[in-house]
């Protein structure tokens, strides 16, 4: 709200100034009839309420100034009981105008003849005079408001960057800095007015990249930068906006900026869907099962790199997310990833990631590895088996120094992180095939974990399969109680070959196929019913060749067909019905190559 008391010294010297031009008295009240500004003999009222005020009381309704040479005989004068005596012998009254509303009067008043001689003479001349007076106050007036509400413009806004997690610097086009927020002292370990005003360039050289914003008039945003100030070297990601002025182009920089592990573990946060797992989610009350869970519970207390050994779908990664859970770091990331399902050229880049334009197609800004996406959790390596030679070099060298270098990239980054591989083959055989490193290998298996199969933990079975149907009855909107006695004999009785993964896609399958209360033989899977009925078959005396061999043969012989290029493979795996993935881990397993196949 507009308010003469805001300028009351102005409106004070504007007062004092006119009365010595022309020889008369001033008075200036606001809307509330009090007195603002005065000379002569108002002067000792300043700060008063005026009394009666009856002509200032007009003039603040009407809008419209009031020139009375004869008080006591004027209309507005008739009411009030000073009118035969009032000590102003003459005046004029004027009203102060801003934003469409009267906010009070300014006026000329005489207190002896030669002050009402100077004002009834002059009267038109004066009339335009205090006008000009008026808008002049009024504009100091409105003037104030707005260098008020610019302040508590600023003071929210400097709450607000205050506020903000990201730390906030901004620079003017001359390159000092202008505004520095708490975060940004707490990321850099400075007070701002220890940086408030200073070129940029002497706090921070070359690493902060504002000035180049500023020449070339062109911001960027999350670039990842290594800042060295106060003897440490700090990571960031950096957004900056170049703001320019309407006046005269670049007004500044502003930068925001994150620490790097921060953004890191949020980035995290915001894409694992990945709940909890721990010991007691691992369903299984053998013998067999229980030693492994209670040396696994052991394991999890320290940060010793884990090597789980088991076949396929036996559980290795629900063990890792149990040791995980169970760590020290629980509330860290846990990053997965299978070395077997992803080619090695692109293996790398997912596991150390890569800077910007490492090679082609790689993204702007570049691309944090799992590695530092695992940074203070644990990454889980599964089928580490199929890693290459020369990713098992840049693996050891993680597990010796604790540091990664991107692809493309020239800084080691540190990683604070725990290893858990996982693998299906036999690594001593591979370290004595050359296949494996043997010093990686005993660097992995500092703690070896065995998970038993599910065939030597029968026991577990039926806990298995009332487990996976009732959480499969939940999926599916299903009411199954149970198996009958000669389906779950025949479950007991298959060798499960695909152990637990296996399982539950067994009783997914009968799940959707069951219409009755219970899961009958024919609910069952053709593999799992077909295995059951060829043990009551006639032996017939035929050659039987083992599953390896038949799938050796079978893949060297696609590749005959189609060729042993990277097409030809891509092709040979279509036609097998198998992964571009698959394949290839198929041909290094087997060792295969179009020179041994001939």
């Amino acid at each position: 709200m507009l308010s003469l008391m805001r300028v009351k010294e102005t409106e004070q010297r504007i007062s004092d100034a006119i009365a010595s031009a022309l020889k008369v008295e001033v008075e200036i009240i606001d809307s509330n009839l009090v007195r603002v500004a005065g000379t002569g003999k108002v002067r000792a009222g300043v700060g008063d309420r005026l009394l009666r005020g009856l002509v200032n009381k007009h003039v603040l309704q009407t809008g419209k100034h009031v020139v009375i040479s004869d008080p006591g005989n004027h209309p507005i004068c008739r009411s009030c009981p000073l009118s035969r005596d009032c000590f102003y012998l003459a005046y004029i009254v004027y009203p102060l105008c801003a934003e469409d509303k009267v906010i009070g009067t300014i006026s000329l008043v005489a207190f002896d003849a030669e002050q009402k001689k100077t004002l009834t003479n002059n009267t038109e001349t004066l009339v335009d005079f205090v006008g000009r007076m008026a808008d002049l106050i009024t504009a100091k007036v409105t003037e104030q408001e707005m260098v008020k509400e610019r302040i508590i413009m600023a003071n929210r806004l400097e709450a607000v960057v205050d506020s903000v997690y990201e730390g906030v610097l901004a620079i003017d086009e001359q390159g000092s800095i202008t505004h520095f927020n708490r975060s940004a002292e707490r990321m850099l370990g400075i007070k701002k007015n220890k940086v408030l005003g200073k070129a940029i360039q002497d706090m921070f050289g070359t690493n902060m990249p504002l000035l180049d914003v500023l020449k070339e008039g062109k911001g960027f945003k999350s670039k990842e930068y290594f800042i060295n100030f106060g003897g440490k070297k700090l990571h960031f990601w950096i957004t900056a906006k170049h703001i320019r002025s309407e006046e005269d182009g670049s007004a500044g920089v502003v930068a925001t900026f994150r620490d790097f592990r921060e953004a890191q573990k949020l980035a995290y946060q915001i894409v694992t869907t990945q709940e909890a797992m721990g010991f007691n989610d691992i369903i299984g009350d053998s013998e067999a099962i229980n030693e492994v869970k209670f040396k696994a519970a052991k394991i999890a207390r320290s940060n010793s790199t884990v090597l789980i050994v088991g076949e396929s779908g036996t559980g290795k990664e629900l063990f890792a997310r149990a040791i995980h859970t169970d760590g020290a770091e629980s509330q860290k990331p846990f990053v997965p990833i299978n070395c077997g399902a992803i080619p090695e050229h692109l293996l790398e880049s997912e596991l150390f990631g890569y800077e910007e334009g490492a090679f082609t197609g790689a993204r702007r800004g570049g691309k944090p590895g799992k590695f530092e996406l695992a940074n203070g959790g644990t990454i889980f390596l599964d089928e580490i088996g199929n890693m290459s030679l020369y990713l098992q070099a840049k693996l050891l060298r993680v597990l010796q120094e604790r540091q990664i270098e991107r692809v493309g990239g020239t800084q080691m980054l540190s990683v604070d992180i725990r290893v858990i591989a996982a693998t299906n083959n036999d690594l001593q055989e591979m370290v004595i095939k050359g296949r494996f490193r043997e010093d990686l290998y005993y660097r992995l298996s500092v703690i070896p974990l065995v998970i038993p199969p599910l065939r030597e933990r029968a026991e577990d079975i039926p806990l298995l399969l009332n487990h996976n149907m009732r959480r499969f009855n939940r999926l599916l909107g299903k009411n199954i109680q149970g198996f009958s006695g000669e389906a779950m004999q025949i479950c007991q009785e298959y060798h499960w070959p695909g152990n637990i993964r296996e399982l539950i896609n067994a009783v997914e399958y009968a799940i959707n196929l069951e219409e009755e209360r219970l899961i009958l033989p024919e609910s069952l899977p053709p593999r799992i019913r077909h295995t059951k009925e060829s043990q009551s078959l006639p032996v017939h005396p035929v050659e039987i060749k083992p599953l390896e061999q038949l799938e050796k043969e079978a893949i060297s012989n696609a590749l005959d067909s189609y060729g042993w290029t990277d097409e030809g493979k891509k092709r040979a795996a279509v036609a097998l019905g198998i992964g571009r993935a698959t394949i290839y881990r198929k041909i290094n397993k087997y060792q295969l190559n179009e020179r041994h196949n001939k």
